[in-house]
């Protein structure tokens, strides 16, 4: 990390961020107006976007922690490659095709249907959508609470905000498959309150999840392990770059299925949830040019715990419906917690430091 790096203004990280932001409001204003032709209709379309970039900011703090994390182990030719097709796949991957895609599998028709049917039926296209959400949300929740669960059941990890109960997790860890004996455990008590052919849609979509995050990080260690047997391109990188990839879909779920709640228009949720993705990034270069993750020190684990408890809600979500609100501002709330606890400890040790350095100079 360079000097340059850390004397950058924070606001100049979000550049791009505003003028997407811009940007956005203006077509989205131009869409309420296309569709609706009043003054009225394009202040609630630009009203709604402007809740939809709220939303997803507020629910990928933790998403801009986690990915600074895997980033900062990353080579730089692969952060960049992140950072610029890595937002492409994030805004029009998972913002756009994904919802096309769960409408076309699900109503078995063609991709280019479903962009029809999301333009001339969104009630239909949203019915549809909702429709889908129990299988993702036993899918998007299970590889969550691997990832969460993969960070604190760690025998290296030294660094604890939570002292008891992270100093058990790290000792529990030396037990081979701890974690996935707690998903699954979990995903059977989940299930026990599900109707029989919910149940099994839950459990079958679970274990996807728990395969899907077992196969990431089978190739990510073949990819990125194997230095002398890969290519250069392939060196430090992909295997991590998958893995984001996997992640960001992972979060992204519970947004675009918690903004059909707002609007049933796709293109809408778009720009909307697209702005969102723009602040992730600037946050997620912010984090890895500052050393912000090297500074507070308990800024990961409220991530991480973040993340744990947004599987949870994930999962409880396929009885009861839960405020995308709630989830957002929760986890903000457990990362500000997080950083307050770190400036605390911070804040003490320079305390000590001064005490030490006076005492040696009066020695």
């Amino acid at each position: 990390m360079t000097n340059s790096s850390q004397q950058k203004p924070t606001l100049s990280y979000f550049r791009w961020a505003f003028i997407v932001t811009i940007l956005g409001l203006i077509l989205g204003a131009a869409l309420g107006w296309q569709t609706t032709g009043t003054i009225g209709g394009m202040a609630t379309v630009f009203f709604i976007c402007t809740v939809l970039a709220v939303l997803e900011i507020s629910l990928s703090f933790d998403n801009a922690i986690v990915n600074a994390n895997k980033l900062k182990e990353m080579t730089p030719v692969w952060q960049h490659r992140f950072l610029t097709w890595g937002i492409v796949i994030a805004v029009f991957g998972m913002r756009i095709v994904f919802p096309l895609a769960i409408v076309a599998i699900a109503a078995k028709i063609g991709p280019l249907e479903a962009l029809v049917l999301a333009a001339r039926e969104p009630a239909e296209y949203a019915r549809i959508m909702n429709d889908a959400h129990l299988p993702i949300a036993a899918f998007g929740g299970t590889f969550l609470m691997m990832v969460g669960l993969n960070y604190f059941f760690n025998h290296e990890k030294d660094v604890h905000w939570i002292s008891g109960l992270e100093k058990l997790m790290a000792r529990s860890a030396t037990i081979k498959g701890v974690e996935i004996t707690f998903v699954l455990a979990l995903v059977l008590v989940f299930s026990s309150f599900l109707g029989e052919e919910e149940a099994t849609t839950f459990v079958h979509c679970a274990i996807y999840g728990l395969l899907t995050f077992l196969a990431v990080e089978v190739i990510g260690g073949l990819l990125d392990a194997s230095q002398q047997t890969m290519s250069a391109a392939a060196k430090g990188g992909l295997g991590a770059f998958i893995y984001l990839e996997v992640l960001d879909a992972s979060f992204s779920f519970d947004g675009v299925i918690g903004a059909f709640a707002l609007t049933q228009n796709l293109f809408v949720i778009a720009i909307g949830l697209g702005i969102g993705a723009m602040y992730v990034r600037s946050m997620t270069i912010m984090l890895v040019e500052k050393g912000t993750l090297a500074e507070y020190r308990y800024l990961e684990h409220g991530a991480f715990y973040a993340i744990l408890i947004l599987s949870v809600i994930m999962y409880v979500q396929t009885m009861y419906h839960i405020p995308e609100v709630i989830t957002g501002l929760g986890g903000a709330a457990l990362i500000g917690i997080s950083l307050w606890s770190s400036i605390r400890y911070n804040k003490k040790e320079q305390a000590q430091e001064r005490a030490e350095a006076h005492k040696e100079l009066h020695a």
